[in-house]
């Protein structure tokens, strides 16, 4: 019983010894500028299931979505599963898009085409856009965020906002108040 808890402890040494040189000459972590996250956090009722599809332009205004980016998509709920994009890149409620992006400066917008939106109980008025977010890979942002658009009542109204802060939570993500010019508190 002796000998096989010396082995133990010399086997548990040689492994701590061998990890800790391991990390140690290990670089430290540090954010890739050609890579972003864009989450979409969950919603309330049905809006998590419309989808909102990325538009990328270059500074020529030549769509790039496809050409300029690499993505990929993981649910927040299941995290650190990586899924791969069949066609289009879109989000729902409770998605984060990683995107590897060529160097270069970039309009971001998302949308929803009138076909995208069953489900919806709200007016429908044709194609939902977001704003425009300006990204520039020499000064990047790690994270930036989409978010569904309300009237002043808090009622959803068919658009998307894109921040680089987080939008207000209560049980779920508030909406955008558009005319107000700031979120439900």
């Amino acid at each position: 019983m002796k000998k096989f808890a010396l082995k133990a402890l010399l086997l548990s040494a040689f492994t701590l010894t061998a990890t800790a040189h391991l990390f140690a000459e290990m670089e430290p972590l540090h954010h890739n500028p050609w890579e972003l996250i864009i989450y979409r956090p969950e919603n309330t009722g049905t809006m998590n299931d419309i989808r909102c599809f990325l538009e990328i332009l270059d500074e020529e205004g030549n769509d790039v979505t496809y050409t300029a980016v690499k993505a990929t998509y993981e649910w927040v709920s299941i995290p650190d599963k990586v899924n791969f994009y069949r066609k289009k890149y879109y989000l729902s409620g409770g998605m984060a898009m990683h995107l590897t992006i060529r160097r270069g400066r970039y309009k971001f917008t998302f949308y929803t085409p009138e076909t995208e939106q069953q489900g919806f109980a709200g007016k429908k008025h044709g194609t939902w856009t977001s704003n425009s977010f300006l990204y520039d890979t020499q000064n990047p942002a790690k994270v930036i965020f989409v978010a569904p658009t309300a009237n002043e009542n808090g009622f959803y109204d068919g658009g998307w906002h894109i921040s680089g802060t987080a939008p207000a939570w209560f049980k779920f993500t508030k909406p955008y108040i558009k005319n107000t010019e700031q979120k439900m508190d």
